[in-house]
């Protein structure tokens, strides 16, 4: 990237390698949701099952999944894409919570969302195709301007972007393996956390995860660690309340209040934070704290705490972003530029301020969100 910039100083700008690198490719987490979108597609052919999975519920279609009952095609078909991607989950990177391989309810609900989408011209696959066309041209464009410098810079820059394009599609493998590392974890420890359950060492088999691995040794080795997990999950459940990192902290652990954002003389609120993906939207504000069994109606602004690739199905259908947290180079802001929706990040406030339903602005330029009055 540094390289890049610098040799595209004065020729290029911000925007313009904001558009090369849209819809990139190997990346391992695009290629997962497009997975899901195309899944969806084929099976919204069969009426039968495209009606199955709109009306279930992802639980019973989770449960029917694990008993083998689906119809064949959703079956296999969901066989195959959690064989490869059942690793992932929501909050992924810690080891004690369920992997979609194990709790596919998530799947399920993604699958429902597309299976609404009904503006075939903003599908996400044909605007993963758009914008590499897009991205390619700019890239044409801007191997032209250097040559127009000199023949040395011009093969330079074309030797930087395309090297960037590749890189940065890539850039989502190691946590990938991460994850994968984690879920084998998961896996080794779930059979010892039943054992110590069963002599009632622990509650329940997911309380291992609450437990160092020389603890772990212990509770084999006799010691009963029931009250100190039940201390850790309370301390767990208290912090899980809070939406983003607290930049002061009071002596009892709890935050002092924000001051509420006073209108203009218009009545509109404007919120700032971050301008992390350039654009412009005004649309319907839909708040999600937790993208389990989440809805996303085409083209309504996703409003978050925070996200990781466990929300990125919900990016195929969003129209903009918000979160509380994050900076330029957080996960959503990243995986906006990819997919080219404004992006506006480190909102404080942004899920409390905001109402599911609200008409909102976002504008990715400069970083402000707007609450339309009354709306």
């Amino acid at each position: 990237m540094l390289l890049t910039n610098k040799l595209l100083k004065g020729l290029a700008t911000a925007d313009e390698l904001q558009q090369v690198m849209r819809s990139l490719p190997l990346n391992v987490t695009t290629e997962m949701d497009l997975t899901l979108w195309t899944l969806a597609q084929k099976f919204a052919r069969d009426n039968e099952i495209r009606q199955l999975l709109l009306h279930e519920s992802s639980a019973r279609l989770a449960q029917r999944y694990h008993e083998g009952t689906l119809p064949h095609l959703v079956q296999s078909e969901l066989q195959t894409f959690l064989h490869q991607y059942g690793q992932r989950g929501i909050a992924e990177i810690d080891a004690g919570l369920p992997r979609w391989s194990e709790k596919p309810e998530p799947i399920f609900d993604i699958l429902a969302n597309f299976l609404g989408h009904t503006q075939p011209e903003q599908a996400p696959d044909i605007q993963f195709k758009r914008g590499t066309r897009e991205a390619e041209e700019k890239i044409r464009t801007l191997i032209r301007r250097a040559r127009h410098k000199s023949w040395l810079r011009g093969k330079a820059v074309a030797f930087a972007l395309h090297r960037m394009r590749l890189l940065l599609g890539l850039r989502e493998l190691p946590k990938f393996t991460i994850v994968s590392l984690l879920a084998f974890a998961r896996a080794q420890l779930w059979p010892i956390g039943r054992e110590l359950a069963a002599i009632h060492h622990l509650e329940t088999p997911e309380d291992i995860f609450f437990l160092t691995l020389p603890e772990v040794h212990e509770a084999l080795a006799g010691k009963d660690f029931r009250e100190q997990v039940r201390e850790r999950r309370a301390t767990y459940a208290f912090e899980l309340r809070r939406k983003h990192v607290p930049r002061v902290l009071l002596s009892d652990g709890t935050e002092p209040e924000a001051r509420s954002i006073p209108p203009d003389a218009q009545g509109t609120i404007t919120l700032h934070g971050i301008a992390a993906s350039p654009g412009h939207l005004t649309g319907t504000a839909r708040v999600i704290l937790d993208p389990t069994n989440a809805r996303l109606e085409q083209g309504e602004i996703l409003v978050a705490p925070s996200t990781d690739p466990g929300w990125t199905p919900l990016f195929l259908t969003a129209g903009a972003l918000v979160m509380e947290m994050g900076g330029p180079m957080s996960h959503g802001a990243v995986v906006a530029r990819e997919y080219g929706i404004p992006a506006v990040v480190g909102v404080p406030g942004a899920t409390e301020t905001i109402a599911t339903g609200q008409t909102i602005t976002v504008d990715g330029f400069t970083g402000t969100v707007s609450i339309t009055p009354e709306s």
